[in-house]
């Protein structure tokens, strides 16, 4: 599996990722997730433009999974990483998550974060087994881009399962 940077062509794969990797929420009573249309193509473009857009491809080099990333109170925040279904289990998501840890790590950032659903074994559950913590309310680390962040989840009906910022130190 080779991690490179997405090109203007695949953005609709990605959205078609973001959908498949949707699909296993309803099996949680998490409709609503499942249904939630991926991010639209402009937004899209933009992390691609600003090279914050990142492929995992297969041996044909067609997009399996994707991470877009933004930088929140001086660390690489994790605003997206799907995994296509067919693709799940072998560590691409990892692989990816690893790729922008090296990469946040050559920019002098100190940690990565993301917010993710506190119950979906694979989110919160499988984030700490990559080494990311919970952040508690009065975690120091829990800076205010991340209390923003997950206000404008809450705004969003996110909020109607439980969730959590998580932090990863790098390096």
């Amino acid at each position: 599996m080779r991690i490179r940077a997405a090109v203007p062509a695949e953005l609709p794969l990605l959205q078609d990722i973001e959908r498949a990797a949707g699909e296993p929420f309803r099996s949680l009573g998490m409709a609503a997730v499942a249904d939630d249309d991926p991010l639209p193509l402009d937004v899209l473009e933009s992390y691609r433009r600003a090279g914050r857009a990142w492929v995992a491809v297969d041996s044909a080099d067609r997009p399996v999974a994707y991470l877009l990333t933004d930088t929140v109170d001086g660390a690489a925040h994790i605003e997206q990483v799907s995994v296509h279904p067919d693709s799940a289990r072998r560590g691409v998501g990892r692989a990816l998550i690893e790729h922008l840890a090296d990469a946040a790590g050559h920019q002098g950032l100190k940690a990565l974060t993301l917010t993710t659903f506190a119950e979906v074994p694979w989110n919160a559950p499988y984030y700490a087994r990559l080494g990311f913590r919970p952040l508690a309310d009065t975690d120091p680390a829990l800076t205010e881009g991340l209390r923003a962040i997950s206000r404008a989840e809450a705004a969003h009906g996110l909020s109607a399962w439980p969730r959590v910022c998580m932090r990863r130190e790098v390096g």
